[in-house]
């Protein structure tokens, strides 16, 4: 049975990836980007969000409850993974571990 944690998801993961958009901006702008790891993994969390936010609005949209489980249990699991790695993004640019 859902949770109805769809809502949390969707609104969590898109504040997440616009983190990750002013990450990928800055790492550019300051010319990080050529010597650095953080923004392949920043883009990566960038799809991983942008995933969970997906499945997490079909989800509320969706009217079947088998889908709607199926839906909410996809958003959940790569949200996860994406905050993993948004943790990992953040320390890496917290300590200046530059790879």
């Amino acid at each position: 049975m859902s949770t109805n944690k769809s809502s949390h998801i969707l609104n969590t993961s898109s504040n997440l990836l616009g983190f990750c958009l002013v990450v990928l901006t800055s790492l550019k702008i300051s010319k990080y980007s050529e010597v650095s790891i953080i923004d392949e993994l920043t883009g990566v969390a960038a799809i991983l969000l942008m995933i969970s936010s997906l499945f997490s609005f079909l989800s509320i949209r969706t009217n079947k409850p088998s889908a709607l489980i199926k839906y909410e249990f996809i958003a959940d699991n790569v949200f996860i993974f994406a905050l993993l790695l948004v943790f990992m993004i953040t320390f890496l640019i917290a300590f200046s571990v530059i790879f």
